[in-house]
């Protein structure tokens, strides 16, 4: 992506920051916390180290440092006591703000140390519920400004899935597995964005179901074989980018062929999954809007 934002208005730093403009602009003109630039048609104009130091500058005034007194410290004092707090507070808005920040600065000891303070009053379950998806929610906000290059996204994303794999692995070690009915997890072609489907498996592995995780940009005839193994398969993916809007419907109808007068079901969440409709399938189809709307189901 060679087109990353990195110039901001008012509005795009209230966004990614939940910091009221009107406040922002108080902060400015009293305290000069921010010096917005000028553009030769001079139009005021924010760049990537004043929406990180806002960052930080949001997550102490939350925990009741005053605004004099932060426009007061050098900006290396404000990093250094932002970071402190990340690491000792568990409190859900701050950890997004701590988590943004350790993505702004692939900062990796940054991120492990918030998720362990989350740990200590949450399960890992909670953690992801409270506070991984909201996040997640917030980067997808941030990929629509072009405020993230596809390396701050990887990073966070492999630091995530880590914790999710890490605690999916832990389950499977020590549960009886229940097989009379199969989850086959899986992404088309083309289709990358596998966070919620880790922990899809995850939740199922916690309820003791048996999964088959295939992951990434699976072909459709890659899932034939599995058709005559198991007598009840539900399928499951999830679309964010893929397929790509011309080719869904001959995608569905594909997989809806495989499964024609078979018990086998396919579910898919996501982006692309919003305004589908399981009428006019021959097989069960089931479409959920998002991660949250499936888990509520299972």
């Amino acid at each position: 992506m060679n087109n990353i934002k990195t110039s901001f208005t008012i509005k795009d730093l209230e966004n990614l920051s939940g910091i009221k403009a009107h406040t922002i602009r108080i902060w400015e003109k009293r305290y000069q916390l921010l010096t917005p630039k000028r553009t030769s048609g001079n139009a005021r104009y924010y760049d990537t180290n004043d929406l990180q130091k806002l960052l930080n500058v949001s997550l102490l005034s939350k925990n009741k440092y005053k605004i004099s007194k932060i426009a007061e410290l050098s900006e290396d004092a404000i990093v250094l006591l932002a970071r402190e707090l990340a690491n000792k507070n568990a409190l859900i808005g701050d950890s997004i703000n701590s988590f943004k920040m350790a993505m702004f600065s692939f900062d990796q000891a940054l991120f492990n140390q918030t998720y362990n303070q989350l740990l200590i009053n949450k399960t890992f379950r909670d953690v992801f519920k409270e506070v991984f998806i909201p996040f997640l929610n917030h980067i997808g906000l941030m990929w629509q400004t072009n405020t993230l290059t596809p390396a701050h996204e990887r990073f966070i994303s492999n630091l995530i899935s880590q914790k999710i794999q890490i605690n999916t692995e832990k389950i499977q070690q020590s549960l009886l597995v229940d097989d009379s009915e199969v989850y086959v997890l899986f992404l088309p072609e083309n289709e990358i964005h596998e966070l919620g489907l880790m922990y899809l498996n995850y939740e199922f592995s916690l309820r003791g179901k048996k999964t088959i995780y295939l992951g990434q940009s699976i072909p459709s005839d890659n899932l034939n074989s599995l058709l005559v193994m198991f007598p009840k398969i539900n399928f499951i993916s999830s679309f964010t980018v893929s397929p790509e809007d011309s080719e869904l419907d001959s995608y569905l109808n594909e997989i809806d062929a495989k499964l024609k007068n078979t018990p086998h079901e396919f579910w898919v969440f996501g982006y692309k999954a919003q305004n589908l409709s399981p009428k006019g399938f021959n097989s069960k189809f089931v479409f959920y809007k998002s991660l949250i709307d499936l888990l509520k189901e299972i």
